[in-house]
């Protein structure tokens, strides 16, 4: 069913908070690892087309709004990196069996309805070796914050298309093939009240 405020409301209100620097910086640390042909579940808007390293030869782009992709030409126009958009479900990627160099994935794996089945798919993409980079927002070790979201999830799906809050990134990760090479858990600055939609997973990981 056709939903007006995911469809036209979400992906700018996506674009204008995730937008700032500090998140620019951890987009540009994720993406420091990718090297050849990349698949990029929720290309959204655009947001990471500036962190591509030189290494980046062309980007397979997986993105389901139409309003997130109309706000991503101007970015997309910027950059000499050949950007496909190809396909609109992280669950269901329309590519060949290792046939993807890296992959990306940034603030999307809370909103995918099965973020195992979309690694899954990202690990039969990949070539034997591949890079899988992300930063993403997931559950915190905090107990009293863990209990917060989990208190506020059944909302925040509803109004944030979606959304989870309590998702254990690492564990998805790892359970969908996945060897994580690095990674990097933190709070992102901010008020207390931030706390249950700021804990930070920024890593890369490769195809075993």
């Amino acid at each position: 069913m056709h939903n007006p405020w995911n469809e036209y409301v979400l992906p700018r209100m996506t674009d204008q908070l995730l937008d700032n620097r500090t998140v620019a910086g951890y987009r540009e640390r994720a993406a420091a690892g990718l090297t050849g042909e990349v698949v990029e579940i929720g290309f959204g808007s655009g947001l990471n087309v500036p962190a591509y390293p030189d290494g980046v030869t062309k980007v397979i782009a997986i993105e389901p709004s139409t309003t997130a992709r109309n706000l991503a030409r101007e970015r997309v126009g910027a950059t000499t990196i050949p950007i496909e958009f190809r396909g609109l479900d992280g669950q269901h990627l329309p590519l060949s069996d290792a046939s993807a160099d890296s992959a990306l994935s940034t603030f999307t794996l809370c909103t995918i309805p099965d973020a195992g089945k979309a690694l899954s798919e990202l690990h039969r993409v990949l070539k034997p070796g591949g890079t899988f980079c992300f930063v993403e927002h997931g559950v915190s070790p905090n107990p009293r914050v863990s209990a917060w979201q989990n208190r506020l999830n059944p909302v925040q799906q509803r109004v944030a298309g979606g959304c989870n809050l309590n998702r254990r990134i690492d564990e998805l990760v790892t359970n969908s093939g996945f060897e994580i090479q690095s990674l990097d858990t933190f709070e992102m600055p901010g008020p207390r009240l931030t706390a249950p939609w700021g804990y930070v997973y920024l890593g890369c990981a490769t195809r075993r």
